[in-house]
């Protein structure tokens, strides 16, 4: 009765199974077939990331599981940036400041956890936050408030109603040279406080027609009398090409480059540099309301994210992809556009326009597209294959859209983050190329037919340090009989030098021959790469002589060599 019950169960459980699988959501199982057939990320690459709330740092793998946790004593402050080899840049949060992206220090953090460097920039009225950027040169850019007097404001041009009583404090911008494991050296720097405009009053600093200066700052564009922070940049990156930086300016939802090629001195005024601008905005997008060069319809970013220049060799390269969260709009998109720029980082304007492009080149919606809608945060990156990698930042997850915005895949994070930073599998090096080469040849003359002969040439390895050769003998001539020692070689390297080839030849019968041929030596992993051994033999003519003459010429060898020589002339 027990056996028949268990019997019983097994058939249930088989029926139940077969009927689940037949009501699966059909949504389900393409989202499955879109992730192996369409993303890169379920074959390669991992997802870094830090939640705003807790003090932690993952590192994910394709398929979701963790690989690291770094921990910290500080919730972050709010990006982290891969280093390679294991390392990670991660700003900080210091102290208890409860603005949104505060920070106050970066710290460079290796795999096990050993902090090498901790550079802290929250003192004397200053404090940085958001994000970071590492240069080629291993310096950092970092974003930074710095505090400006109520009083300070308003002799600057501020409309007194929109100054809060604390004061106000816009953004600037440090380059960071590390010189100790908790020092380093701003080695460049620029303040937007530099490059204001405002048409409010006459009788103080910066005034003049903001329409007619898109290059300046209008102090007074939006804000209200409670808000401090004048420009929320959120995001920074770098253009190497052009040596600019690209700047997200949430307050006045636009993008600004800026030139990073300035001295510091040039920075603060309105020449010099590449652009021969100085320190002022080379180029602006997103809202021409905030230059009085537009209206609110032709305002295309709202409060946006995560500005940056899409990589060289991908898709879009040079491009500018931006997360749109859509403030009052009430839904985010992912907007990528061409900047009217020419190769020598010069950005085209014209006159009493506003900056283009006018559309998007590419836009990423979700249907319907109040159901992807991330108030803050956010990012966007664009991916090797063309795809892009959104983080929905407020939602919790992070996902990977297709040019044509298919889904093909999304995970849950759980929780608010910043962004997420993709990191594509380490670059394979170039494999080490062997290159045969041999040196050598056969040339013979006066053998002896039916002889027997020996030579030697040689086989090297020409090609990378690193690089190993296999070799074989693939011909040799198809007259006499041939012999060699060794015929072939495996993991040749460069540092073992040459190896010999001993040759045997059993020469042909044949008298008054030229017999010739190659010797052809072939690299086992590349039939294109062979070399050949010349091969030139040639017998002479032998005539009768009687036994005791010869045996007189060998006695007196001088003879004999006048002899022979007299026969071989014949």
């Amino acid at each position: 009765m027990k056996i028949k019950n268990n019997y019983r169960i097994c058939v249930f459980l088989i029926v139940f199974l077969f009927f689940g699988t037949c009501f699966t959501p059909v949504s389900f199982s393409q989202r499955i077939d879109q992730k192996y057939e369409q993303s890169i990320m379920m074959d390669e690459g991992q997802i870094l990331y830090s939640p705003i709330y807790n003090t932690f740092t993952y590192l994910r793998e394709y398929d979701w599981t963790l690989n690291h946790t770094w921990t910290s004593s500080n919730l972050p402050g709010v990006s982290v940036w891969w280093l390679g080899d294991g390392t990670i840049l991660r700003s900080i949060r210091v102290g208890a400041n409860p603005t949104g992206g505060a920070g106050g220090g970066v710290q460079e953090v290796e795999w096990d956890g050993t902090i090498v460097w901790d550079f802290r920039y929250n003192t004397n009225g200053v404090l940085s936050h958001h994000d970071i950027k590492t240069l080629p040169n291993g310096n950092v850019l970092m974003i930074a408030w710095e505090e400006k007097t109520r009083a300070e404001a308003i002799e600057a041009g501020k409309n007194p109603n929109l100054v809060p009583f604390t004061g106000l404090s816009p953004d600037h911008i440090i380059e960071v040279e590390p010189t100790g494991p908790s020092s380093g050296d701003i080695v460049w720097e620029w303040h937007a406080w530099d490059h204001l405009i405002q048409d409010y009053d006459s009788s103080k600093d910066n005034y003049g027609v903001v329409e007619d200066h898109p290059e300046l700052i209008d102090i007074n564009y939006g804000g209200s009398s409670q808000q401090w922070d004048m420009m929320h940049t959120n995001s920074i990156d770098y253009n190497e090409e052009f040596d600019q930086i690209l700047i997200s300016v949430h307050n006045y939802h636009e993008i600004w480059v800026i030139d990073h090629s300035t001295t510091t001195e040039e920075a603060a005024g309105h020449s010099g540099g590449n652009s021969g601008m100085g320190g002022d905005l080379l180029y602006r997008w997103g809202n021409p309301q905030a230059y009085d060069r537009g209206s609110s319809s032709d305002q295309k970013l709202f409060s946006q994210h995560d500005a940056t220049w899409i990589k060289e060799g991908y898709p879009g390269e040079g491009n500018i992809l931006v997360f749109n969260n859509g403030g009052n709009r009430h839904y985010s998109s992912v907007d990528e556009i061409i900047s009217p720029v020419d190769e020598n980082g010069e950005y085209y304007l014209e006159e009493g326009e506003a900056y283009g492009p006018n559309t998007q080149t590419w836009t990423y919606t979700a249907s319907p597209p109040s159901s992807f809608y991330s108030h803050n945060l956010g990012g966007a990156h664009r991916l090797e294959n063309g795809n892009t990698l959104i983080s929905y930042s407020t939602g919790g997850k992070v996902f990977e859209v297709t040019p044509d915005n298919t889904k093909v895949w999304e995970e849950s994070i759980g929780g608010h983050f910043f962004k997420v930073v993709y990191i594509p599998p380490p670059e394979l090096p170039e494999p080490e190329i062997p290159d045969l080469e041999c040196h050598g040849s056969v040339n013979l003359n006066d053998v002896e037919s039916g002889s027997t002969v020996y030579e030697t040439f040689e086989v090297s390895n020409n090609g990378g340090p690193n690089s190993f050769l296999n070799w074989e003998i693939e011909s040799y001539p198809d007259w006499g009989t041939w012999t060699f020692q060794p015929t072939s070689g495996e993991n040749l390297t460069p540092d073992d030098g040459s190896i010999t080839v001993d040759i045997s030849i059993e020469v042909p019968l044949e008298e008054n021959t030229e017999f010739e041929g190659y010797i052809t030596v072939v690299n086992l992993d590349d039939a294109n790469d062979t070399d050949v051994i010349p091969v030139y033999i040639k017998t002479p003519i032998y005539r009768t002589i009687n036994q005791p003459f010869l045996q007189f010429l060998k006695n007196h060898p001088i003879l004999f060599s006048i002899m022979r020589l007299f026969a071989l002339s014949f």
